[in-house]
């Protein structure tokens, strides 16, 4: 989300300025629009946060170059001068492509904060620190944003929430909620764990499928330059000769027919159909949808499930405080478990009963229907025995040991499909050249 700032006048004549955020200008032009209808107001300018690169020289004929955000080049230029540079030079980058930085930084950056949480560091005196050490450029400059909003008076939650697109969804709204979880040391430990076990499984299966992936797309492209192109020569030969194809033949050159006369609408719904359940599925109801018959998708959904309420269990572990129901840890830890259905039963059932029946945390959890049975049991035991914060975190604990040594063994078994998969094509292929090498057409007088 950039950030904008508008200028407007009152009814008095009063120059008015505001900040809001907003994902380009049109949608900030439509929300200060609607604002100065709100607060009756005229609006007269927008003006988006952009990044300026200066040069200037110091009183000792040093030339100093580098970069700052702002709204305007004047503020900058202002800001120089008065810190006692001379023959000030500032220019906007027409072209500010800000690239996300690599995932093993965000963690990197997660875990070192953690660590140096424990050792009782103000939050503020790591952020400078990490700024200082971090080589990654990208990296670097949102820590900076970090820090600087942080000093502005902006709660955690805003302040990581604005990285979101560069840190992770998951892992900004974790670290914003840590400032309200009275534990930030738990909470950035916790997302650290759960983003080097995401990342060691990423790793994994990159390592483990990359060359089978690319066996399988270079198999399948030599089978359709094979079917479409070289085998049609061979079996329309035949054919001329007035006699009967095998079986396979057959179907493999009506296959071939089929694949050449319909090439470019068989192109286009291999882009189109993808494209548009893609676009389907980043709606909020298309979120909900995925999401809801995602973990009913057999070995892998169970997976997944399984993840979302590990999760759901360390952000609630990380932010009960043992008295009351605590709705808002509640909500919160719904938001972070990464699964759209998840967190739309929780928050439309489980709170709801909750606020109006006085339902009971597990009651109303059982409820949303969205929570194993083992989990059920468990917190229902931790309810009753008033050890519900230390239950979530053993169950926590259970699932992360239970997924992780699942990923691997669902890395294995995709390792024997696809060359089971490669070795029925390859099957299939000789099949068809064998019977083609062994057909005998009629020659005429035979």
């Amino acid at each position: 989300m950039a950030e904008f700032r508008y200028n407007g006048l009152n009814a008095q004549q009063k120059r008015i300025i505001g900040y809001i955020e907003a994902k380009n200008m049109r949608e900030a032009r439509k929300k200060t629009t609607a604002l100065a209808g709100l607060h009756h107001f005229t609006l007269l300018s927008i003006q988006e946060k952009a990044t300026f690169i200066y040069r200037v020289r110091k009183l000792d004929g040093t030339i100093l170059k580098g970069d700052q955000v702002a709204f305007s080049r004047d503020e900058v230029e202002v800001a120089l001068r008065r810190l006692g540079f001379e023959d000030v030079r500032v220019q906007k980058i027409i072209l500010d492509l800000r690239l996300k930085p690599p995932f093993a930084d965000v963690i990197t950056f997660i875990r070192l904060s953690a660590d140096l949480l424990r050792e009782k560091l103000p939050f503020d005196e790591i952020l400078g620190l990490l700024e200082s050490d971090t080589s990654n450029k990208a990296m670097r400059k949102v820590i900076k944003e970090i820090l600087v909003d942080l000093k502005d008076g902006k709660d955690g939650e805003e302040a990581f929430g604005k990285q979101a697109y560069y840190l992770g969804r998951f892992p900004a709204k974790m670290l914003g909620v840590a400032s309200k979880s009275g534990n930030m040391a738990e909470v950035f430990d916790n997302t650290a764990r759960f983003l080097e076990r995401d990342y060691e499984f990423r790793k994994s299966m990159r390592s483990a499928l990359l060359m089978p992936a690319i066996t399988t797309v270079v198999l399948i492209a030599s089978v359709i330059f094979y079917v479409g192109y070289i085998f049609p020569k061979t079996a329309e030969l035949f054919l001329s000769f007035g006699s009967t194809l095998p079986p396979l033949t057959k179907i493999s050159l009506d296959l071939s027919h089929f694949l050449v006369r319909n090439i470019y609408w068989i192109i286009g719904l291999s882009l189109a159909i993808p494209l548009v359940l893609y676009r389907l599925s980043v709606t909020p109801r298309g979120k909900i949808f995925v999401n809801k018959h995602m973990i009913k998708v057999p070995v892998i959904g169970s997976l997944l499930h399984k993840t979302s309420i590990e999760i759901f269990c360390r952000v609630f572990h990380s932010m009960y405080s043992g008295s009351g129901e605590n709705l808002e840890v509640i909500r919160t830890a719904a938001e972070a478990c990464r699964n759209k259905y998840i967190e739309k039963q929780v928050k439309e059932v489980t709170i709801p009963m909750m606020v109006r029946d006085g339902a009971s945390f597990v009651q109303a959890l059982k409820q949303a229907k969205v929570f194993t049975e083992n989990a059920l049991s468990r917190l229902n035991a931790g309810a009753e025995s008033g050890t519900l914060k230390r239950v979530t975190l053993q169950i926590a604990n259970y699932y992360e040991r239970e997924t992780t040594y699942r990923m691997k063994a669902i890395i294995d078994w995709i390792q024997v499909i696809i060359a089971f998969f490669i070795m029925l094509v390859m099957t299939l292929l000789t099949i068809v050249s064998s019977e083609t090498a062994l057909f005998q057409p009629q020659l005429p007088g035979m």
